[in-house]
């Protein structure tokens, strides 16, 4: 746990405060994105948390010990610490970079070259492929990637991370922040992570922090505050768009409706009507003798009819996948023009379905909160 109490930082010749009385609390392997304009403060909070810049005032502590009372290069070699720069040593592999930390610490060379080789497959850089490339070798995707496994390679319990994909490629840059969250999944860092842009906050944080001009202006949840932004300054910067930022924030599984009526290829036409009927539905999911979606059968087709299912059913257009995010699931119905679509899961067993209407009432619920 990172906390940080009454915090305040003036640099020599400034009559005012880069950092100014803030207190916040990272937990335990969580991750708490700092974000705001240039110049609010973010990145020197940052690097007062592992001594690279001194407080002028406040309290500073890593799971209950003030910071002050450890050697700033005791402290660093327990804190990873990247940066949009990279840094990579031009001279030595990326097996050699990977292991400067644990060289620096005396581990065993042959611990140390295993643990670069598993980091690197964490990382989905195959080490047959990438231990012995040099620098520049790489792409700045991967340069980025290796920088990150130096940082965590002595598996350090905190991790500080100054815009670190900031350099890259939006396409690029989507890909190593899955990979990064896979990884923090697994290891369960406490990070501090500092960021100009709104939409990786949203993705990449536990907690977001929201700086201006030194000061902490609001500190929770991302979507707390994208549906409750603190005062018309974080309101602006988190955008108008925010309540569609917030669909990143909730799996399918979360939004869609549960166990729904369905049919099979064996029911007739008149049983699919009737379930419709009883469910108010406008249509109905036709699955296999396992569960898996088939397709569906329209209620302006089935009424009346005669006939099996089997024979009359349609293909659906698509279907969403119950741990994607709101995001892709909606984009999906826009991109096949429906208000519905089947949920399913890894096996393609049909679990539920959601509607535009349902989304609306489900984000809608929070602002009435």
């Amino acid at each position: 746990m990172i906390r940080l109490e009454q915090v305040s930082k003036v640099f020599h010749g400034s009559a005012e405060a880069a950092v100014d009385h803030v207190t916040m609390e990272v937990p335990k392997g969580e991750i708490c994105v700092l974000l705001g304009p240039s110049g609010c403060g973010k990145t020197t909070t940052l690097k007062m948390v592992n001594r690279l810049i001194e407080p002028s005032s406040g309290t500073i502590t890593i799971d209950g010990r003030d910071t002050k009372s450890v050697d700033a290069v005791e402290l660093r070699r327990g804190i990873g610490y990247v940066i949009q720069q990279i840094g990579l040593f031009p001279n030595k592999t990326v097996e050699e970079n990977i292991c400067v930390v644990p060289d620096m610490l005396g581990w065993d060379r042959a611990k140390s070259r295993a643990r670069a080789a598993e980091l690197l497959e964490m990382a989905a850089l195959k080490p047959e492929a990438f231990l012995k490339r040099y620098p520049k070798e790489l792409s700045g995707g991967q340069q980025q990637r290796i920088g990150v496994l130096r940082a965590i390679a002595a598996d350090p319990p905190i991790l500080l991370m100054d815009e670190p994909f900031g350099a890259i490629d939006p396409i690029n840059r989507e890909a190593i922040q899955d990979e990064f969250l896979k990884m923090q999944a697994r290891l369960r860092k406490t990070i501090m992570f500092v960021s100009h842009d709104i939409d990786e906050a949203v993705k990449m944080g536990d907690r977001i922090a929201i700086f201006r001009a030194g000061r902490l202006v609001q500190y929770d949840t991302p979507d707390n505050i994208l549906a409750h932004p603190g005062d018309g300054f974080v309101a602006d910067f988190v955008g108008n768009d925010r309540t569609l930022k917030r669909l990143r924030l909730i799996r399918v599984a979360e939004a869609m409706m549960p166990d729904p009526p369905r049919v099979t290829p064996d029911d007739t036409l008149a049983t699919a009507a009737a379930r419709m009927e009883e469910y108010g539905h406008s249509a109905i999911v036709v699955v296999g003798p396992r569960g898996r979606v088939r397709g569906f059968v329209d209620a302006k087709q089935a009424r009346g009819s005669r006939g099996l299912v089997g024979e009359n059913f349609e293909p659906l257009p698509a279907t969403a996948d119950i741990d994607e995010d709101l995001r892709s699931a909606v984009s999906t119905m826009f991109r096949h023009d429906v208000t519905w679509i089947a949920c399913v899961d890894g096996d393609g067993l049909y679990k539920g379905y959601i509607t535009q209407r349902g989304i609306t009432h489900l984000l809608g619920a929070t602002y009435r909160a």
